[in-house]
């Protein structure tokens, strides 16, 4: 079984502030750094660090090489990245004293994928290998419509969250994973049990995990509700908090863990990567999650 990671590949530009910019301000940034990102070579990364088999597609511009090899030095099978005649996408990242982001994407490379390219990755597709698919690449409902009645295990992360993901054929995802904010805009509802609850009623097959930083996360399938706290920790920088879960959490998952089990090792990890600045660069290894998970 083999998690095929249908995703982004990006360039950070870190900038730390004492505030976020406001309309008409210039603000001079306390320091510049250069990571690799994208929410889908973030979660590859995870992944790989977790001890997962996963297939990273994607594309990126001549100017993002060193993004593959440093995805395939994470343990990524690249063998799926394409490089094409555009630029690769990249993120402008302001990261506050507080360690909160805000991020503007630009796509780049990321929303080039033609029937064929999703034709290639599905061909290499079994049933009950994992699908995983975030919403930073383009031709999303045409993914989701081809892989249909394949026996995938079809996991979508819809973040960043954008009107164009309520008019997705959802009902062939397996699995959601979604945050506070993106639970809202799919259900209408703002109070966490209410989102799963909601999601439960509008996709009664599909799983829901619903991830709420210091509170915690929530999990809920038609047969079981599962809540757990998060850990106490300095955070630093939330940039790739989301992705570390997913990854370490999916990881144990494929492995036919408990739902108990996936969840305090995403938690593990997550708050590991909230004491680091950085997206991938600030997943953590396997043997620093299993000094905390025990």
């Amino acid at each position: 079984m083999k998690i095929i990671n249908f995703g982004s590949i990006n360039i950070d530009h870190v900038y730390s502030v004492e505030h976020f910019v406001q309309p008409g301000e210039t603000l001079r940034s306390r320091s510049y750094k250069i990571f690799s990102g994208g929410k889908g070579a973030n979660q590859s990364v995870a992944l790989a660090r977790a001890g997962a088999k996963v297939i990273h597609a994607g594309k990126i511009g001549e100017d993002g090489t060193w993004l593959k090899v440093k995805l395939q030095k994470s343990g990524v099978d690249t063998s799926l990245i394409e490089t094409v005649d555009e630029p690769t996408g990249h993120a402008l990242i302001q990261v506050n004293t507080q360690g909160e982001n805000a991020i503007i994407i630009h796509a780049g490379a990321n929303e080039g994928f033609l029937d064929s390219d999703i034709q290639k990755v599905l061909n290499l597709c079994q049933a009950g290998d994992y699908l995983l698919l975030q919403n930073e690449i383009n031709a999303l409902d045409k993914i989701l419509q081809m892989s249909r009645d394949r026996g995938l295990n079809v996991i979508f992360n819809p973040a960043p969250m954008s009107t164009e993901v309520k008019n997705y054929p959802l009902e062939y995802v397996d699995l959601f994973i979604i945050n506070k904010i993106e639970g809202e805009m799919l259900t209408s509802q703002k109070d966490p049990q209410k989102i799963v609850d909601q999601m439960q009623s509008l996709y009664p097959q599909s799983k829901t995990v619903l991830t709420l930083g210091k509170e915690g996360v929530i999990y809920k399938d038609k047969d079981q509700s599962v809540k757990m706290q998060a850990l106490e920790v300095k955070t630093v920088d939330t940039t790739g908090a989301g992705d570390t879960f997913i990854g370490y959490f999916l990881a144990e998952l494929s492995k036919g863990r408990k739902i108990e089990k996936c969840l305090k090792t995403g938690i593990t990890a997550s708050s590991i990567c909230v004491g680091r600045q950085g997206a991938a660069d600030s997943i953590p290894l396997r043997e620093e999650v299993e000094r905390l998970d025990h």
